[in-house]
């Protein structure tokens, strides 16, 4: 016998139906992401030299790959005229057509062109360094500032033998600028080994004014008529100081101005990876034969030890 509660009504049992197929859109769409989980990452082009437009290569490299960079970009020195030294000799300055530009402006947009590019490859905690002179770093400055970077450090490289004042109508300009930066103010996590910088350092801590000699004697590349090979190949003592401060064994290095290829010579002799990007042939060569030398060396180093 069945009783009715009052006021219940039947109600005929749903029937739950689940669908096991997709749509044609949605088949594609889960497609597409299972290829793109499937295809292998970008291979980096570790320990090689690019050549060409340094934004063009930067932009061809993938997304937050990079641990450190260094940069030594055109100065935008403005020479006008050669310079003379005292016995009327010529300074040979730097007045090659890489370092020049037609205003303000264009160096300025170049700037921001190369470091909006750099900014992408960089990882969340990795830095960046750009050295430059009063001519341009102040510009460089506040372009880092303007695109989110953090300025950890402005760093001055004291010369310890500078080029003179010839003209006498300034002081002797002893020193370039270096500034040190984050990807952004939230990146709290970027390498700077400390403790190692202080025991090299007579357990004192490392300043932010550095004595260096330019780079001079068996260091300078040279041609066979005994001409500098760069007009402003910077020391390998400064990019050593700059690697084993903020970068590990193994990290990787971007250098977007390759030059005569300081940056990777030392990479490999620190044990770490690189990068380099050079728009002039000639310097590209000069930095091929470098870094093959590096090698060379570093490998006979090695076998000796063993």
């Amino acid at each position: 016998m069945s009783i009715a509660r009052a006021g219940a009504t039947r109600t005929k049992p749903q029937i739950q139906v689940s669908r096991t197929g997709v749509s044609a859109r949605s088949a594609k769409s889960v497609a597409k992401i299972v290829a793109k989980m499937a295809a292998p990452a970008p291979a980096l082009p570790l320990d090689q030299i690019l050549l060409g437009d340094c934004i063009e290569q930067i932009n061809s490299l993938p997304a937050n790959s990079i641990d450190l960079i260094f940069a030594d970009p055109p100065y935008n020195l403005q020479l006008e005229g050669a310079l003379s030294r005292p016995d009327q000799s010529v300074v040979d300055a730097v007045d090659d057509d890489w370092d020049k530009f037609s205003s303000f402006s264009e160096y300025d947009k170049f700037t921001r062109e190369w470091l909006t590019a750099v900014r992408r490859v960089m990882k969340p905690d990795a830095t960046i360094f750009v050295i430059g002179s009063y001519h341009n770093i102040f510009r460089v400055g506040t372009i880092l500032q303007d695109l989110g970077f953090w300025i950890l450090n402005d760093i001055v490289w004291r010369k310890n033998n500078p080029m003179p004042n010839f003209r006498g109508r300034r002081f002797t300009n002893a020193h370039e600028t270096m500034i040190w930066a984050s990807k952004s103010a939230s990146a709290k996590n970027y390498t700077f080994n400390y403790e190692a910088l202080k025991a090299g350092n007579e357990d004192c801590q490392v300043r932010s004014d550095w004595l260096l000699p330019i780079c001079t004697g068996g260091e300078r590349l040279k041609d066979d008529k005994g001409r500098k090979t760069h007009p402003t190949q910077k020391p390998e003592a400064l990019l050593a100081r700059i690697l084993l401060s903020a970068s590990h064994p193994g990290d990787l290095v971007l250098d977007p101005f390759f030059g005569s290829g300081t940056t990777g010579a030392v990479a490999r002799r620190l044990n770490r990876n690189f990068i380099g990007i050079e728009k002039d042939p000639g310097y590209f060569a000069i930095a091929q034969r470098r870094i093959e030398q590096a090698r060379a060396q570093l490998a006979l180093d090695r076998k000796s030890v063993v």
